[in-house]
């Protein structure tokens, strides 16, 4: 019974989660952290059946980016994205086949761009 009770207890709080979350707009699949705001003009989405590039620019004046990075090794990890660590101060997934990578473009104001691409 307590199992039971847990298991609806996660289901319960996993769907408000998920139904409350917002995700980076061309990136179903990316969380938009929150204090973050997407520069919309600066996208860049692109591809076919067998390959994609969708690029998405952040900003915000008060987040750091090392709170951005702890966001998305947290949350990615749980949408299938698997960390392989960083490069520099850019952080590198892969999933499926694809890579998504976040990069601090610029510290003040703060510009992360995140892109996934199909990895070669």
């Amino acid at each position: 019974m307590k199992n039971l009770i847990f298991t609806l207890f996660f289901c319960f709080m996993y769907s408000s989660l998920c139904n409350a979350a917002d995700f980076v707009e061309g990136m179903e699949d990316v969380p938009l952290m929150s204090g973050l705001a997407q520069i919309t003009q600066d996208d860049i989405s692109f591809g076919n059946e067998e390959t994609r590039l969708v690029e998405a620019y952040l900003t915000s004046k008060k987040a750091k980016f090392n709170t951005v990075a702890d966001f998305y090794k947290d949350s990615l990890p749980s949408l299938g994205w698997i960390y392989q660590g960083n490069r520099g101060n850019d952080l590198l997934f892969y999933r499926d086949g694809e890579m998504l990578e976040v990069v601090k473009e610029s510290a003040n104001p703060l510009i992360v761009r995140i892109t996934v691409k199909t990895k070669p």
